[in-house]
């Protein structure tokens, strides 16, 4: 059976809704409702409060089915050196105030291209050009594009099209078969199954799974095949 695993969920309270997944058994029970296998998971205090708080409550999470995702901010304000432990990490550079492109951002990112860990970034958190000097950069890191929606499929194209590091999550690939086309133009191993919730619908992303007109083969990457893939997991 295929493995389902959602590489963009977050943990803990919203601090404008009150969802299940504010804890942990909550999160459990909202993944098996939608038969989801696996979630990597932020914590929601380190994109909204301090990332370093949000990051040390993940080291709490006890069921093995949710993997920890520290968010990571440079500088000597920031969440410290990168000392690897984790495949995946989320970067939040317009949230937490820092620049992409600034020198400390720069030495961050070449940590992570170094070690092989795989970067969540958000469509909101940055302009195309940032993420045209991301991709662009020696080495460059492997970015997951969440967020992207149907108004950014222009520059998610043309992204897409010009770096091969680049991959993108079907949080708001909600459009008539936007998955579809963009595994047929760029490859079923550029996209990933990621849900954005709470902040994002999950059944939706979820049901899509199910009706996606792509070979079976296609299918099983996107649910969850690439995702184990990229975080050293493979089936």
């Amino acid at each position: 059976m295929t493995p389902v695993v959602d590489i963009n969920r977050a943990l803990g309270p919203l601090p404008h809704d009150d969802v299940p997944s504010r804890d942990e058994t909550g999160l459990v029970a909202e993944l098996e409702r939608l038969r989801i296998d696996t979630a990597y998971v932020i914590h929601s205090y380190a994109v909204h409060g301090d990332p370093r708080d949000g990051n040390e409550r993940l080291t709490l999470i006890g069921d093995r089915r949710l993997c920890p995702v520290p968010v990571l901010v440079p500088g000597p304000l920031g969440t410290g050196p990168w000392t690897g432990g984790t495949p995946l990490v989320r970067l939040s550079p317009r949230q937490h105030g820092w620049s992409l492109t600034g020198p400390h951002a720069r030495v961050l990112v070449a940590e992570l291209a170094e070690s092989g860990t795989t970067v969540l970034l958000s469509r909101d958190e940055v302009t195309a050009g940032e993420v045209h000097r991301l991709a662009a950069a020696t080495p460059a890191p492997r970015v997951v594009l969440t967020g992207t929606g149907y108004r950014a499929l222009r520059e998610l194209a043309e992204l897409l099209e010009a770096h091969p590091s680049l991959y993108v999550d079907t949080s708001t690939l909600c459009g008539h078969r936007q998955v579809e086309w963009i595994a047929e133009r760029y490859g079923a191993h550029r996209v990933l199954f990621g849900t954005g919730a709470p902040v994002t619908d999950d059944a939706g992303p979820r049901y899509l799974l199910d009706t996606l007109d792509l070979p079976e083969a296609d299918a099983a990457l996107i649910a969850g095949g690439n995702a184990l893939r990229l975080m050293g997991r493979e089936p």
